[in-house]
C-alpha cells in the first residue's frame, strides 16, 4: 500500500512538471506572435547576412550621392543664369538712367549707349536752346523763316522744288530714307517706353492690354534744318480706333566743328583750266580775251584756256583772236585750244 502511494506521488510530480513546460512553451509562442515586427531586410546573423546589408547600404549611399550631385549641378546652372539676367538688367537700368539724364534737358532719343562727355552734352543742350524748338526767334524779314518739309512713310514733299516741278519725291533717296526711318523708330521708342516725366498717360486697348504703336500708326511728319544748330522733327501718330493723336518732337543737334586735317598745298606747279562755251558772240569774246590777257596771263601764267564753239559761223574769227593772243604771249605754250562742235 505505501509503495503504491509513492508511485502515484512520483507520477503527479512528472505531470506537474509537464504542465509547467507546456505553459512555458505556450507563453513563449505567444510572445513570439505578439512581439512587434522589426524594419529592415531581416538580415540573418552570420557571414551571409552581413554581406547583404553592406551592399544594400553602399548602393543606397551611392544613389543619394548621385541625386545630390545632380541637384547641385542644377542649382549652379540656375545661379549662373540668374547672375547673367541680373547683369543684363543692371546694364538696361544703367542705359535707361543715362538716356533719362541725357533727355532731361530736351535731347530725347539717343541711339548709342556710350557715355557722352559733359562738355559735349553742354554744347548739344545749348544747340537746342538756340534753335527755334520751343521758343521762336526774332527775324529781320520773312526771308529769314526756315520752312518745314513734310514726309510720310513713302514720300517726301520738298518746298525747294517749287511749283514748276513736282514737289513729291518718290522714291525717296536712300540717305534721306534711312534718316527718316531712324527718326520714326526713335518716335515709336519714346511713345512705347515713355519716361516718368513725359506728359502722357498710359492707355489701354479695348481688351485692357497696353497700347503699342508701330510704324503703320505713323501719319505724317515735318522737319526743318537750321544749318548751324540742327534738325527739328515733328512726328504725329494715331491709332485707327482712337480719337486722338500722339505728337513727338525730336531734335538732332549738330555737333561742334572738329579738325580732320591741316596740310600745306604747293600751287607753284598747279594748272588752272578754264572752259568757255561760245556761239557767234565774237565781239564779246574779243573783249573777254583782252581782260583775260590783262588779268590772267600777265599775273599768273599757269592758265590753260579751252574754248568750246558751237556752230561754224564766226569760227575763223575766234581762231584769229586766239592766235593774236598766243603771238602776244609767246612764253605760254599750248595756251589756246579750241574745240568746234557741229
Amino acid at each position: 500500500m505505501p509503495r503504491r502511494g509513492l508511485i502515484l506521488q512520483t507520477r503527479s510530480h512528472w505531470l506537474l512538471l509537464g504542465l509547467a513546460l507546456l505553459c512555458s512553451l505556450v507563453l513563449f509562442l505567444y510572445l513570439l506572435e505578439c512581439a512587434p515586427q522589426t524594419d529592415g531586410n531581416a538580415s540573418l546573423p552570420g557571414i551571409v547576412g552581413e554581406n547583404y546589408g553592406k551592399e544594400y547600404y553602399q548602393a543606397l549611399l551611392q544613389e543619394q550621392e548621385e541625386h545630390y550631385q545632380t541637384r547641385a549641378t542644377s542649382l549652379k546652372r540656375q545661379i549662373a543664369q540668374l547672375k547673367q539676367e541680373l547683369q543684363e538688367m543692371s546694364e538696361k537700368m544703367r542705359s535707361l538712367q543715362e538716356r533719362k539724364n541725357v533727355g532731361a534737358n530736351g535731347i530725347g532719343y539717343q541711339g548709342n549707349k556710350e557715355q557722352v562727355p559733359s562738355d559735349l552734352l553742354e554744347f548739344l543742350h545749348s544747340q537746342i536752346d538756340k534753335a527755334e524748338v520751343s521758343i521762336g526767334a526774332k527775324l529781320p524779314s520773312e526771308y529769314g523763316v526756315i520752312p518745314f518739309e513734310s514726309f510720310t512713310l513713302m514720300k517726301v514733299f520738298q518746298l525747294e522744288m517749287g511749283l514748276t516741278r513736282h514737289p513729291e519725291e518718290k522714291p525717296v533717296r536712300k540717305d534721306k530714307r534711312d534718316e527718316l526711318v531712324e527718326v520714326i523708330e526713335a518716335g515709336l521708342e519714346v511713345i512705347n517706353n515713355p519716361d516718368e516725366d513725359d506728359e502722357q498717360e498710359d492707355e489701354d486697348g479695348p481688351l485692357g492690354e497696353k497700347l503699342i504703336f508701330n510704324e503703320n500708326d505713323f501719319i505724317e511728319g515735318y522737319y526743318r534744318t537750321e544749318r548751324d544748330k540742327g534738325t527739328q522733327y515733328e512726328l504725329f501718330f494715331k491709332k485707327a480706333d482712337l480719337m486722338e493723336y500722339r505728337h513727338v518732337t525730336l531734335f538732332r543737334p549738330f555737333g561742334p566743328l572738329m579738325k580732320v586735317k591741316s596740310e600745306m598745298i604747293d600751287i607753284t606747279r598747279s594748272i588752272i583750266n578754264i572752259i568757255v562755251p561760245l556761239a557767234e558772240r565774237t565781239e564779246a569774246f574779243a573783249q573777254f580775251m583782252q581782260n583775260f590777257r590783262d588779268v590772267c596771263i600777265h599775273q599768273d601764267k599757269r592758265i590753260h584756256l579751252t574754248v568750246v564753239y558751237f556752230g561754224k559761223e564766226g569760227l575763223s574769227k575766234v581762231k584769229s583772236i586766239l592766235e593774236s593772243v598766243t603771238r602776244f604771249t609767246k612764253r605760254i605754250l599750248a595756251f589756246g585750244e579750241i574745240l568746234a562742235l557741229e
